[in-house]
């Protein structure tokens, strides 16, 4: 097999020929077609996490060792199984949950191995879809996307499932209450779709890009707010028509964080979604007043990833803007999502399919 790998933190991919994994046990080899490029593979291949006050979250001190092939939006077709693997669909497309936990315990158990305490993410802390084939450890990690264009189909386990999972913690809404949704890259359409198909009919969208601000116009926001400049926070509360009851921050940076918090009203909710970096400062009897929570939401459940695929094969989650590169151009790709060159999300296609 091949792989265009990280051997070195912010350095170039490398391409690489490895024997194809045999599989053992559970698991299912999965011949790689489509591979989704996410901010989180950024961060793998920067090597860090920022954290507040200068503090940095070590990719290295999570226990990989490079090489890695990095990459965890997989969509691709079963070729092999281990021996105790059960019935598997060989020669079937379907979509990798990436978010391996340990399979034992009670988040397990109930499918949110994304809350698992040994998590082991595919293309994070195992090789992914930077490469021609995957190793997954057990098939019930497998989901059939149905009839869905297998490139969109791979963001769904990420992008998909992150915002899919945020939006369930801002609801029950009704439906004609802003919800704001802070950064319109591929994460943020996706939001916007999802709150559509689900119903809701008031979606602000915030960027500092005015092409990022008319792509979200074009998959429904009702109204979007520039965030560079003076008075974001008035001009957030006065789109909104008062503050804020509902916020997700796909950016979630010190300055987003803040322009956010100060937007919140009683009872809102601001869920944070995006792993950019900072720190912010809260008057904590303020919070209390005012009933306002803030809470963390990282990627999704199994159980979202089928729901997610469910909602879009009725027909009712509009497609977000893709765009395909070859496979070979892992590393292009990466440049581009750094340097915001991107428009929704960018998936690598593998030559032979």
């Amino acid at each position: 097999m091949r792989a265009w790998s990280l051997v070195e933190y912010g350095a170039p991919l490398q391409e690489m020929e490895m024997p194809t994994p045999e599989p053992k046990g559970t698991e299912v080899l999965v011949q790689v077609s489509h591979c989704g490029v996410c901010h989180s593979d950024l961060h793998t291949w920067e090597g860090y996490y920022q954290l507040g006050g200068g503090r940095r979250l070590e990719h290295a001190a999570r226990g990989r060792k490079l090489p890695l092939a990095q990459g965890h939006e997989i969509v691709g077709r079963v070729v092999a199984s281990g021996p105790d693997a059960g019935p598997v669909p060989v020669g079937e497309r379907r979509i990798v949950y990436p978010w391996i936990g340990c399979g034992q315990c009670d988040r397990c158990k109930a499918e949110e191995d994304n809350l698992c305490p040994k998590t082991w993410p595919i293309g994070i802390l195992q090789d992914g879809g930077f490469a021609t084939h995957v190793l997954v450890p057990h098939p019930r990690y497998l989901v059939d996307p149905g009839n869905l264009n297998p490139g969109l189909a791979a963001t769904y386990a990420c992008s998909g499932i992150t915002v899919y999972s945020a939006i369930k913690k801002l609801m029950p809404l009704p439906p004609d209450v802003p919800v704001v949704v802070v950064g319109m890259g591929g994460l943020g359409l996706s939001a916007i779709a999802m709150l559509k198909a689900m119903g809701h009919r008031a979606i602000i969208g915030v960027d500092v890009a005015e092409e990022k601000l008319e792509a979200a116009r074009q998959v429904g926001a009702t109204a979007t707010v520039q965030s560079t400049g003076e008075n974001v926070t008035a001009r957030l509360v006065e789109a909104a028509g008062g503050p804020l009851r509902a916020a997700l921050d796909l950016v979630n940076a010190s300055a987003t964080a803040r322009f956010l918090v100060d937007a919140l009203g009683k009872g809102g909710t601001l869920v944070q979604v995006g792993l950019f970096g900072g720190e912010i400062t809260l008057d904590l009897p303020l919070m209390a007043m005012r009933e306002q929570a803030l809470r963390g939401s990282f990627v999704g459940s199994l159980r979202d990833l089928r729901e997610v695929v469910a909602l879009a094969n009725q027909g009712g989650l509009l497609p977000i803007p893709t765009e395909e590169m070859p496979q070979s151009q892992a590393y292009e790709a990466l440049q581009r999502l750094k340097n915001g060159q991107a428009v929704g999300r960018l998936v690598l296609r593998a030559e032979a399919v």
